[in-house]
């Protein structure tokens, strides 16, 4: 599949590794993450996400990228019902959600290391009641933009991987990875903006936890943009990308 192969040809960009971890991270990261982490393995099956958690689970949300963990530790633990996948490659993010979750004690949330594409190539389609997208790295060179995690190829899987009705959440400070992002979306069938005023693009709903990221974007002068996206049961037979139904 188009998806499967772009993550194949293409690295992880950025740092995997930042400063020397603390011992107890240190800790978690033995201990703790080998009970949480997804590992795809040699193994080439699809995946059900659902396979990942034990009962009482009705319903998994992905966040991909999800920095030190602040927004899904959060919402992990005010859904207990909903099974949690997070993504990060970068493995100091990766301790500081492990940090949370033992904090917490939170047992719904299951961690993949490592590029997302490499997970969301493999997940089964329409079990994803929700995935998350928070301030990913907009790549502002032009030629770096074939970087960029929203592509076209990516967009479709997504969309794929989604359950009908289910919400894909996106936030960024840059105006144009914005207006690049809704691009795509619009040119695929499956998705609708829900927007219906500027508000809502403008202000982050009550139940989408701010980050640190986003604070120090407000601190820097910058505004942040929130996008959702409902994951339609099927296009309309006469649709054309982006038209409201």
């Amino acid at each position: 599949m188009a998806a499967d192969e772009e993550s194949r040809r293409d690295p992880v960009f950025g740092r995997r590794r930042g400063h020397r971890l603390r011992p107890k991270r240190q800790a978690l990261m033995r201990e703790l993450l080998p009970r949480l982490e997804i590992d795809l393995g040699s193994c080439t099956d699809i995946i059900d996400p659902e396979a990942f958690f034990g009962a009482g689970i009705d319903q998994v949300w992905l966040e991909i990228g999800f920095g030190t963990g602040e927004h899904l530790a959060s919402q992990a633990a005010c859904r207990p019902d909903v099974g949690f996948i997070g993504c990060e490659p970068y493995l100091n993010g990766v301790s500081a959600l492990l940090s949370r979750v033992a904090a917490r004690n939170l047992t719904n949330v299951r961690i993949f290391p490592d590029d997302a594409r490499r997970l969301v190539a493999r997940l089964a389609e329409g079990r994803i009641s929700r995935l998350t997208l928070l301030f990913p790295d907009p790549w502002p060179k032009k030629r770096h933009h074939k970087r960029r995690i929203v592509c076209p190829a990516m967009v479709a899987r997504f969309a794929d991987i989604m359950a009908a009705g289910g919400e894909f959440r996106f936030a960024t400070d840059h105006g144009e990875f914005a207006a690049w992002t809704l691009r795509h979306i619009y040119s695929e069938t499956r998705f609708q903006w829900s927007a219906e005023s500027p508000r809502d693009w403008r202000q982050r709903p009550e139940d989408w936890p701010e980050t640190r990221y986003e604070r120090k974007a407000r601190e820097a002068g910058r505004k942040p943009i929130f996008l959702r996206f409902v994951r339609l049961a099927r296009p309309p037979a006469d649709a054309q990308p982006g038209e409201k139904t």
